[in-house]
């Protein structure tokens, strides 16, 4: 069985005991802080990978880390994980339960790239502008890329908009390579 389908299977089941739990969008904010953690610390996930590491002591660890500091169904969570030996895959579940919370919620999430920071109005605008089009709420990232020159490329799901200075010079280059200019 694949990692995405095993991580599927327990964020789901996270999310349906959030959700009865009446804890859904407590247990999503927790879980945000988790990646965050996960993602800044390698050694704590080389800790849950390494299969030498008794279960005890990668549940001392999460305790340390994540109790009071979390809703204690995270906590529980991972406890279950522990022992059923899916530890090395915690960060992937982690993140396939904000996929799964976002597509529950009707949330959209899209990038922007461009050559420098747009402002916040700006990105307000955008968003409203992507939220329209699209129907469904929208959490929109900024990425600045400055080989773009100037201009931006917007991306949402599978669909992008490349409206670049560096994507309008390519276009340009690859017209006239096929016109053995």
């Amino acid at each position: 069985m694949s990692i995405f389908t095993v991580a599927s299977r327990y964020a789901k089941s996270l999310l349906d005991l959030a959700q009865e739990q009446g804890q859904l969008d407590a247990v999503k904010g927790d879980i945000d802080g988790v990646i965050s953690v996960l993602k800044s610390n390698s050694e704590l996930l080389a800790v849950l990978k390494n299969p030498i590491i008794s279960g005890d002591k990668k549940r001392n660890i999460l305790s340390s880390i994540f109790e009071g500091k979390t809703n204690p169904i995270i906590l529980s969570f991972f406890y279950i994980l522990v022992n059923k030996g899916r530890a090395t895959i915690l960060l992937d579940i982690a993140q396939e339960f904000v996929r799964e919370y976002n597509e529950a919620k009707g949330i959209v999430k899209a990038s922007v790239t461009s050559a420098t920071a747009l402002s916040e109005a700006n990105l307000a605008e955008l968003q409203k502008i992507i939220t329209e089009e699209i129907k469904a709420a929208v959490v929109l990232k900024n990425i600045v890329d400055p080989s773009l020159i100037g201009g931006f490329v917007v991306r949402v799901g599978d669909r992008q908009i490349d409206a670049s200075i560096a994507g309008r010079l390519n276009k340009l280059e690859k017209h006239f390579a096929t016109q053995g200019v």
